[in-house]
């Protein structure tokens, strides 16, 4: 087994799925692939990656469970002492949409919780490997939301746009030791939890009419996750189909 890993979180499906096939397939990393409870979806996405002749290991933790994130993480670098972990991708991600008014607290606190909490859970626990080893790829998935506001996701928009903040924070802090920190900021994307949407008057919004694909928005992970991607930091790159955010 290849002992350069990346770390996905939320990767048993959708987005964070297709990020864990694509980096296995393109780049050759063993994959770390994180999941909260569908452990069946994880496992589908650990078979696909195999039947590809890849290798991944399944991981689950909540990235909001401070001490159940660092438990898990620190366990598994003990087991595997001769592994790096090289790239990771912050996906994890939920919504609990509704407007400000009529918002409940755990609606707030679950959204932010799971995006910023999940995100400094995870980086913070890994990041002195990355720093020894002076080189790393993190890459935050954020959203349009983040990038211009969505009503009726306050809740989400400031999420998304704090992990937007804490990206380019980061990138400053540690580009010395060769780490680039990025975000994606996806639009309309096809996946379980644009499934509700109604694509045909969404669709009319995107200059592009159409959705966009999670293998669409894995490629771009994959380039940001590669050594092409060296002099890139900082950045957050919008793929939406063309809407102005």
């Amino acid at each position: 087994m290849n002992n350069k890993f990346a770390l996905v979180t939320g990767g048993s499906r959708g987005i964070g799925k297709e990020i864990c096939l694509k980096l296995a397939q393109e780049l050759g990393y063993s994959i770390l692939i994180n999941y909260q409870s569908n452990q069946a979806a994880a496992e589908e996405t650990q078979k696909i990656i195999a039947e590809n002749g890849g290798s991944s290991e399944l991981i689950q933790f909540d990235v909001n469970n401070k001490e159940e994130v660092e438990s898990k993480l620190n366990s598994w670098k003990e087991t595997n002492p001769q592994a790096v972990i090289e790239v990771i991708v912050n996906n994890a991600g939920i919504t609990r949409d509704g407007l400000l008014m009529w918002m409940e607290n755990e609606d707030w606190n679950q959204v932010l919780n799971t995006s910023l909490n999940g995100f400094f859970n995870v980086t913070r626990t890994l990041i002195q490997d990355l720093l020894k080893n002076r080189y790393g790829r993190i890459i935050n998935i954020a959203s349009i939301s983040g990038m211009k506001g969505t009503p009726g996701q306050v809740n989400y928009s400031a999420a998304k746009a704090g992990l937007i903040g804490a990206t380019k924070a980061l990138a400053q802090e540690i580009a010395k030791r060769n780490i680039t920190v990025n975000a994606v900021a996806p639009g309309f994307i096809e996946t379980d939890m644009t499934s509700d949407l109604d694509q045909g008057e969404l669709k009319k919004l995107v200059p592009l009419n159409r959705f966009g694909k999670a293998e669409e928005v894995a490629d771009l992970v994959c380039f940001l996750a590669s050594k092409k991607a060296s002099y890139i930091t900082g950045e957050t790159i919008n793929i939406n189909g063309g809407i102005y955010a």
